[in-house]
């Protein structure tokens, strides 16, 4: 085994570099205010589109990118994430060189909304499986961070750039010299991508951290996708994901239109600082997780996102550009955060061996979350006071979202003489024994119970204790770890 090159941090920046290509998406508000102004201005060679349905072939790309997901997800377990980046390469070169040759509304829809969205999908799906599996599990967090950092930090670049080729070539020509970079630049990538060799097993580092110590306790899970969907966790999950990724994306689709007025030409600046913190929470949501567990970090940046979108009724309103910025910059890092913690939740309880696939079904909620708010969010907008009803209810739904993250915890069966066990105080206990410990003031330690004869009512042991224990209680079962995310 000291033989195998270990190409972790090759297959993160490839990861990495192909989601910088992908992250086109988050771009569409410079392509839909393009389109808006063609359509407004008229003449020869204009776009004839609705403006009510300016918006669909973004609509439509989070739907297909989504649920491509589950297919590449299968092609990611059976052949591999280098043949399947390269799929979703072709797959983006064909949608924008469809969009270069047609101005109709039918050509974006399929070359935007189907191939391109497919294409997304491919790619992304095989840039984060290879990469966490070359790294151990007290990295799951920062890993997943890194890999899909890329696609949210893609619009710093692909902003400024769009809006220069569109001034000086033209919608049309601008779609076709980006899908030959995208496609080029994902294709090359992709060779890179690889799994590690059967039977690798990745080193861990000497203090790999709460999270980790409880997984390695945890026997191995390689769930199939009919177990996972048997699962109440699943569906918590996923409606959770629906939330914060349809409100997240409601804001990202109309940042630039939202921006426009008090920026004007500059909006794309927006956009761009907009993606920096979609990036940065991607990254520091990884982080946080493996210091104080998953369960307590998705709280945190859904109950955050849901105070950004009732604070955004007054921001908008203001006409302040910089408050403008900030807003979108705060709502840009609580919806990337979504994109480190989702996966790593897959991996955490669902394992490894059909993690594709496993995610992919679970990504759907994204797609979904996307298409739903985006329609809703346009049906509202068409109202008076349209747009503060749209950020009344993304924040009522993110508040019933964080409260969701309680059914996530553990129940530890009550002893002789105890009150029934509740999840939101387990929920409670285990959020601030992670707080405490990651800001120094409490030593590491793992919230556990005993089967048969063996219970300790309240029993809190600190990791050193845990061999000891182990050899006089040979039937020791983990219920919840106050900073880690271990399943039953």
């Amino acid at each position: 085994m000291s033989a195998i090159i270990n190409k972790g941090w090759r297959v993160v920046a490839a990861g990495t570099a192909i989601n910088l290509a992908l992250g086109v998406l988050y771009a569409w508000s410079i392509f839909k205010g393009a389109i808006k102004a063609s359509i407004e201005k008229g003449g020869a060679g204009a776009f004839q589109w609705d403006l009510a349905s300016i918006n669909d072939p973004y609509a439509v790309c989070c739907l297909t990118f989504a649920f491509a997901m589950i297919m590449a997800g299968k092609c990611q377990d059976k052949i591999g994430p280098a043949r399947t980046a390269l799929i979703g390469g072709i797959l983006v070169g064909c949608g924008f060189g469809l969009m270069a040759l047609s101005s109709s509304y039918l050509a974006w829809v399929l070359g935007f909304g189907i191939l391109s969205g497919a294409g997304f999908g491919f790619g992304y799906s095989a840039a984060t499986p290879p990469a966490l599996k070359w790294f151990s599990p007290s990295k799951t967090g920062l890993i997943a961070g890194i890999v899909v950092a890329g696609f949210g930090l893609a619009p710093v670049y692909i902003a400024p750039l769009s809006s220069w080729l569109i001034g000086a070539f033209g919608i049309r020509m601008s779609m076709l010299l980006l899908g030959i970079g995208f496609a080029v630049a994902v294709c090359s990538l992709s060779f890179i991508l690889a799994n590690p060799p059967q039977g690798y097993v990745p080193s861990e580092p000497d203090n790999p951290g709460p999270v980790a110590k409880l997984n390695a306790l945890k026997p191995v899970v390689n769930a199939t996708v009919s177990e996972i969907l048997r699962s109440y966790k699943f569906y918590v999950l996923w409606v959770a994901f629906f939330i914060g990724s349809g409100a997240g994306l409601m804001v990202i689709g109309s940042v630039a239109g939202l921006a426009k007025s008090s920026m004007g030409p500059m909006a794309f600046v927006a956009v761009a600082i907009m993606a920096v913190g979609n990036a940065g929470g991607r990254v520091v949501a990884g982080v946080l997780s493996d210091k104080i567990g998953r369960r307590a970090t998705l709280f945190i940046m859904l109950s955050l996102q849901a105070l950004m979108m009732f604070a955004a009724m007054s921001v908008v309103n203001s006409g302040s550009a910089l408050l403008l910025v900030l807003l979108a910059t705060f709502i840009g890092f609580n919806y990337g955060s979504n994109l480190c913690l989702f996966p790593s939740f897959a991996k955490d309880y669902w394992g490894t061996k059909n993690y594709g696939l496993n995610y992919g079904a679970l990504f759907t909620a994204w797609g979904v979350g996307g298409f739903v708010m985006g329609k809703v969010s346009e049906m509202l907008n068409a109202q008076p006071g349209g747009l503060a009803k749209s950020f009344m209810l993304a924040g009522t739904l993110l508040a019933a979202g964080a409260a969701m993250t309680i059914f996530l915890a553990e129940l530890k069966p009550a002893a002789e003489g105890e009150e029934a066990p509740s999840q939101w105080k387990e929920f409670w206990a285990e959020f601030m024994l992670g707080a405490r410990v990651f800001a120094g003031f409490e030593e590491e330690k793992i919230r556990i119970t005993f089967s048969d004869q063996l219970s300790l009512q309240g029993s809190e042991l600190t990791a050193d204790h845990m061999n000891d224990l182990f050899d006089d209680a040979p039937r020791v079962q983990i219920k919840t770890l106050v900073s880690g995310t271990i399943s039953e």
